[in-house]
């Protein structure tokens, strides 16, 4: 594991200093505001450490009418522009004059946009200059009481430039090169001292928040889990380490320093980076093993910042009870009871959902009551209804009713059919009254009846396999994967020139004990079972050595884009047979 917490930053961590990069600031002017308006005049001023070292003027020929009111603002005119350059004869010299600079402009969405365009109609590749808009930097940095706007002669008069703005590109630029200067005079007392800096601090990034971005320097630029931690009292005031978000990576300290910048939006994100004191980091072999390492780690520490994968036991399942007469039951915990148990769903609606569709093909009891064998009791008015078969008062002898419940069990277990074909005819009916609003209530419900269906193949398929023993070609390699149960028990990773039949041998030999689950559970959360099933399943992955078999029922479930093929066909065009 890697701690982050003390790590002393080099020269290079700290950035590029202001006082030695380079920057042009650039103004334009144009014929207009739209997508078809054009430059008519560039000017640029070169600064380093405060000195001006270089400008760049120059009218352009727009091959378009000024309007008038554009004459009158800039007062650039027509004649003045007619054997002016075009912009295709001033875009190469302007790029080698900033070249290795900071573009820096006033409202720089515009005067960027503009060259960008340029760029891209004489299909020139964009150099990428890092950009600092002073109008964002003003909002920074001055108080309203300060300003009453930040538009550039404001800001001119209050900085005390000596040449004001006149909508002339040269003049301009120069008047935003000394607002530039007294703008950085006043960042610099908020810990802004490098471009790295200032381009965050622009972006509305806290100087806290970027004095902390070293703590990515020394994390590796591998895969792996990183956990954002802090030392906090505890409910008795002992300080303990705290683990406050844990996330993945293909690239541990790309991901971590993202934290400190503005690419990271999130409010609670901000919150959770102030309050950490560092950061850990553990490099994994395959991704697969940091998906699952994170996974683990969430469900240790239910870090206060992570919102999912906090309670992975928080699970519902329907249970087909095992009683005289069996009816479904959710419930949150599966036992070694001998009933059927079909699931996981991650909340109760869900569930309700696949319950219903359940009924809707089979007419079993709906009530909760345990039923005697031997003694009858009044029917509900679902059986009058002819919604349910009654064993309650014996309408249906027991074994008949347990026909029924048989059929129901396959339909869990084996074939799905039964269940998406039985409301044919009650869709039918509902499409041509044009009630298609209960029609996708009923499709909704036979849907997630589908859905559940795959995922609890999924997962009873990995459940019934002692070992399986993996490998797939990666960019650098083969990745190598040894699942118990369901369960990730050990990664490898065999490089070019390396034996992966052996290394997958060494992999299984050191691979965790994995005790047997409860038959047709699996030995993982099912949110690992799952990103170990997605692994399995990807083209390419080639099965080296499995213990058990690795198999759904050929009617176990059903692609999502079939669901209406399957629920509006004839059991003679599906293929099978209806319900029983």
């Amino acid at each position: 594991m890697n701690s982050s917490a003390a790590y002393q930053p080099s020269f290079d961590d700290l950035g590029r200093h202001l006082a030695t990069t380079p920057f042009v600031v650039v103004d334009l002017e144009t014929t207009g505001a739209g997508p078809e308006a054009r430059i008519t005049e560039v000017g640029a001023v070169r600064v380093q450490g405060g000195e001006v070292t270089g400008e760049f003027a120059t009218l352009v020929n727009p091959d378009a009418h000024i309007p008038p009111l554009i004459s009158v603002l800039t007062g650039i005119t027509d004649p003045m522009v007619a054997d002016a350059p075009r912009i295709d004869q001033v875009i190469p010299p302007f790029l080698e004059f900033a070249r290795d600079a900071v573009l820096v402009a006033h409202n720089a969405g515009f005067d960027v946009g503009f060259l960008k365009r340029a760029c891209a109609a004489q299909q020139l590749a964009w150099p990428g200059f890092p950009v600092v808009d002073t109008v964002a930097l003003a909002r920074g940095v001055l108080l309203r009481d300060e300003v009453p706007n930040v538009k550039l002669a404001t800001l001119a008069r209050f900085f005390k430039v000596a040449e004001a703005p006149n909508h002339r590109a040269l003049t301009d630029a120069r008047a935003t090169v000394q607002v530039l200067h007294g703008l950085l005079e006043r960042v610099g007392n908020r810990n802004v001292h490098t471009l790295e800096d200032l381009l965050e601090f622009t972006r509305g990034v806290s100087a806290e928040r970027r004095a902390k971005r070293t703590w990515a320097s020394d994390v590796p630029a591998l895969p792996g889990v990183y956990q954002f931690v802090a030392d906090l009292p505890d409910r008795d005031g002992v300080v303990r380490r705290q683990v406050l978000y844990v996330g993945k990576s293909v690239n541990l300290r790309a991901r971590v320093r993202s934290y400190f910048t503005a690419a990271e939006k999130r409010p609670r994100m901000e919150e959770m980076v102030r309050i950490a004191t560092g950061v850990e980091t553990t490099v994994c072999r395959t991704a697969l093993e940091a998906e699952v390492l994170e996974l683990r780690l969430i469900a240790a520490h239910a870090p206060r910042y992570n919102r999912r994968s906090k309670f992975p036991d928080r699970q519902q399942w329907i249970k087909l009870t095992d009683e005289a007469f069996p009816r479904l039951s959710i419930v949150r915990q599966v036992t070694d009871d001998g009933a059927c148990y079909f699931g996981p769903f991650s909340s109760r609606a869900g569930a309700d959902q696949v319950c219903l569709a359940i009924y809707e093909a089979f007419p079993i009891r709906q009530c909760t009551t345990r039923l005697s064998a031997r003694t009858p009791t009044g029917r509900c008015a679902l059986g009058d209804l002819g919604r349910c078969l009654a064993p309650c008062d014996r309408t249906v002898s027991r074994e008949a009713y347990l026909e029924v419940t048989d059929a129901v069990r396959t339909s869990l277990t084996v074939d799905v059919r039964a269940v998406v074909r039985s409301p044919r005819a009650r869709l039918e009916q509902l499409i041509a009254q044009e009630r298609f609003e209960e029609a996708g209530r009923l499709t909704a419900r036979l849907d997630a009846f589908v859905r559940a269906s795959t995922r609890a193949r999924r997962l009873t398929a990995l459940a019934r396999c002692p070992q399986i023993v993996a490998a797939c070609r990666a960019d650098r390699g083969w990745e190598v994967h040894v699942v118990r149960y369901g369960r990730l028990a050990a990664a490898a990773f065999a490089r070019p020139g390396e034996w992966v039949p052996g290394i997958a041998a060494d992999a299984a030999a050191a691979a965790d004990r994995v005790a047997p689950p409860l038959p047709g559970q699996p030995a993982a959360s099912v949110e690992e079972v799952e990103r170990v099933a997605a692994w399995l399943e990807r083209p390419g992955v080639r099965i080296i050595d499995i213990e058990g078999e690795w198999a759904w029922p050929l009617h176990g479930s059903i692609a999502p884009d079939d669901l209406p093929r399957h629920a509006l066909a004839t059991s003679a065009d599906a293929g099978g047979p209806g319900p029983g």
